[in-house]
């Protein structure tokens, strides 16, 4: 049988009953307490050291990164390897090597985030367009800051902003940098904290400059004036929206809708896309171009690739013969991220607090720091003047007895005697016996004591001038104009992104599959509308219609035909076969008026059906004796509108509308009774929709232009009679044979 082990009860025995972990015990905790001792600092240090920019426009990384390189001396000399500035910045920024280098990457001039880069970057730094173009390590790249940064360290070491302790106190960094300009709005910039998140677009550099100083000057001023949009660095096309620019102005919240620039090479029947939103990439477009393709909603189509090169951004697009490209550009702008939207969150760190605010609101609060700034700035220089004032003013006590100084400081036997002796020998503080006790033996001449003593009278004059800046907002306001106008002029730059405007935008409307099959369809003289198929139509022909009523039009056509109803408001509206229901001829139809929304009291008077390729053209006859003749296509519009308005001249009464697909004889009655024969080839098109027309007939007071009817549809037998060669003409009096009147009782 086994021996027990005899246990040490003298081992000294550690307490770790408190120790979560090593028991299954739960701990109760409010949850109050679970998050303000345990998630609070985790969420502030996120929000304040990590993702939201202050005002000076930097994250604690940029910061960090930047003010390095400024000390390695990289603002006025050579670029150095990547990794030398990496390893640097460590000091500052203990988030590791591959953190630091990634936000070297954006602020890059090769990767194209920002419109006005700060790293002078050679090598491959990747591209903002492309997901997939990764950028080469750091021990291949080189860097140095960019000139405009000569705008961010402006006066960093005159005490214009405060310094404060790295991470581990060894080191002092800048809480912020002194930028001359507003960087808040002019670099893009984006992060995602805790429970909220940060979304700058950026501006061009002159535009806010410009900007900001018409606040200065009047802090009402409309900002869209000088501020006209946003800016992007990838170019594109900004679709322009009065009202939403500015409630992202007020506000600091909206979205803005960006667009690609392309264009067509006839001679290799492709689309070249070279700029595209700064919210997509490369590949984003091309997998959902793909998409469609493989869907087959993209049928046009017959290739696309990336030609990207050394010389900039190019996708390119192979059409399929007689594929129309705007057309199908349209398509890919409403289906593809070649439109995408950006979405703006002006939110910044003010004092330490996170604030969503607006274009304005960052400029007044840019202002007041800024303005803090350069106070601090004046003031540092004038103590600089003030203190050396006061040693020249000890040197000056000392000029009239030069060779009492030497003998006093002669006479002195120890050394740590040598100040108070001058101190009490000429009546001078402590730092001023200093400043004459360490001038050099060859100094100690009357043209070097007089040239000091001379710039007395300056530096007071000076130092007057620096109190008097202090004192005066207006001059401090001054020295912030002139600093911007400065930057404007050495750094501006022209607009990346262009400006257009949504109505100069043709709309892709989608169409539903629509089953096309052949109808008949009937125009009552009161606007009821019916759309009949042949099979019911063979069935009952007998049209029903109200009392009074009649037919007015009748057309062989398709479901998926579209068709256009001229109004007694100089209005037309438009729509497609397929919206309405078919119906049998034993029912009234659709009532026009309600079915179209129409205005109150409108009444349908004509219905065209313009076809695929609206060829053709309308004529419109008034009561004063002109006619107009239009072009269908004058009618076409790039958008799904539903309602045009001037749809005819409303100068004079209309008397009839006539469909024209080919030039032909025409007969026109007045009230006269007259009536004359005219050839349409004698109306020139005209190319607005609302114009007046040509005197066609002339008339006496009192008559007015009544009918119009084609030539072959009269009872006219003596045509010779009322055939005219030139217009306008009076034509001639109408026969009893020839008229409509005569005919009937012939019938009868």
């Amino acid at each position: 049988m086994p021996k027990k082990k005899k246990t040490d009860d003298n081992k000294h025995k550690v307490d770790a009953s408190n120790v979560i972990g090593l028991h299954a015990a739960v701990v109760e905790q409010p949850i109050t307490d679970t998050l303000e001792t345990n998630y609070m600092p985790y969420a502030m240090s996120v929000i304040v050291s990590r993702a939201i920019p202050e005002i000076d426009g930097f994250k604690p990384s940029h910061r960090k990164l930047l003010y390095t390189m400024y000390k390695m001396g990289l603002l006025t000399g050579a670029r150095t390897k990547s990794a030398n500035i990496v390893g640097q910045t460590m000091r500052l920024n203990p988030h590791g090597d591959a953190a630091i280098y990634d936000t070297m990457v954006r602020l890059s001039r090769g990767y194209g985030a920002l419109l006005t880069p700060f790293v002078d970057s050679k090598g491959n730094f990747g591209k903002v367009y492309s997901r997939d173009m990764a950028w080469a390590a750091p021990r291949y790249t080189e860097a140095k800051l960019t000139p405009i940064c000569a705008e961010l360290f402006r006066d960093i070491d005159s005490d214009t902003v405060d310094f404060v302790d790295n991470y581990d106190n060894t080191m002092k960094e800048p809480a912020l940098l002194p930028t001359t300009f507003p960087n808040i709005l002019v670099s893009a910039n984006s992060g995602i904290a805790v429970g909220m998140a940060s979304q700058f677009c950026g501006f061009n550099l002159k535009e806010v400059c410009d900007t900001t100083i018409a606040y200065l000057k009047n802090p009402d001023c409309d900002l869209m004036e000088t501020l006209l949009a946003p800016d992007f660095p990838t170019g594109g096309e900004l679709i322009f929206d009065r009202n939403t620019i500015r409630e992202i102005y007020e506000t600091g919240r909206g979205k803005i809708r960006g667009r690609a620039k392309d264009r067509y090479v006839k001679e290799e029947n492709l689309i070249e896309i070279y700029e595209i939103p700064y919210s997509t990439t490369v590949e984003a477009i091309l997998d959902k171009v793909a998409e469609l393709i493989k869907a087959g909603r993209a049928k046009e189509i017959a290739d696309m690739r990336d030609e990207t090169d050394l010389s900039g951004l190019k996708l390119a697009i192979d059409l399929k013969r007689g594929v129309d490209p705007d057309k199908l550009m349209t398509k890919l702008y409403k289906l593809t991220p070649l439109e995408d939207a950006f979405a703006c969150n002006f939110n910044v760190l003010i004092a330490g607090t996170p604030k969503v605010l607006g274009v304005r609101q960052i400029l007044e609060e840019w202002t007041a720091w800024r303005t803090g700034s350069v106070r601090r700035r004046v003031y540092f220089v004038m103590k600089k003047k003030q203190d050396k004032l006061h040693l020249l003013k000890g040197l000056k006590r000392i000029l009239l007895d030069i060779d009492k100084a030497i003998q006093i400081i002669r006479e002195t036997e120890e050394e740590a005697e040598v100040i108070p002796n001058l101190m009490i020998g000429f009546g001078i503080d402590q730092i001023q016996a200093e400043y004459v006790a360490e001038i050099k033996l060859r100094n100690i001449n009357k043209e070097y004591i007089l040239k000091r003593v001379n710039e007395t009278d300056a530096l007071q004059d000076e130092i007057a001038d620096l109190e008097d800046t202090l004192n005066s907002p207006r001059r401090l306001k001054q020295i912030l104009v002139d600093e911007l106008t400065e930057a404007a002029r050495k750094y501006g730059e022209p607009r990346r992104t262009s400006i257009v405007y949504s109505h100069e935008i043709e709309t892709y409307v989608e169409e539903a599959q629509v089953e096309d099959y052949s109808v008949h369809v009937f125009l009552s003289r009161e606007g009821y509308f019916k759309k009949i198929t042949p099979a019911s139509l063979r069935m009952a022909a007998d049209q029903k219609y109200k009392d009074g009523d009649g037919l007015s039009q009748t057309f062989e056509t398709t479901n998926g035909a579209e068709i256009m109803f001229f109004t007694d408001r100089c209005q037309v509206y438009k729509t497609r076969l397929s919206e309405f229901e078919d119906t049998k001829a034993s029912a009234l139809g659709d009532y026009l008026p309600a079915k179209l929304s129409m205005d109150s009291g409108e009444n349908v008077i004509y219905a065209v059906l313009p076809g695929p390729d609206y060829a053709g053209a309308l004529l419109f006859f008034f009561a004063n004796g002109k006619a107009a003749r239009v072009d269908l296509t004058a009618y076409k519009t790039t958008s799904n509108r539903r309602k045009l308005t001037g749809a005819y001249s409303d100068k004079a009464p209309l008397a009839c509308i006539r469909r024209l697909d080919a030039d032909c004889e025409l007969a026109v009655y007045s009230t006269e009774p007259r009536a004359l024969i005219f050839h349409t080839a004698l109306l020139a098109p005209k190319t607005t929709r609302t114009t007046q027309g040509v005197a066609v007939m002339t008339l006496k007071p009192k008559y007015q232009l009544e009918t119009v009817k084609a030539l072959e549809d009269t009872p006219i037998t003596n045509q010779s009679r009322y055939r005219v060669r030139s217009l306008p003409a009076a034509g001639a009096l109408l026969r009893e044979e020839d008229s409509e009147e005569r005919q009937m009782d012939l019938l009868d």
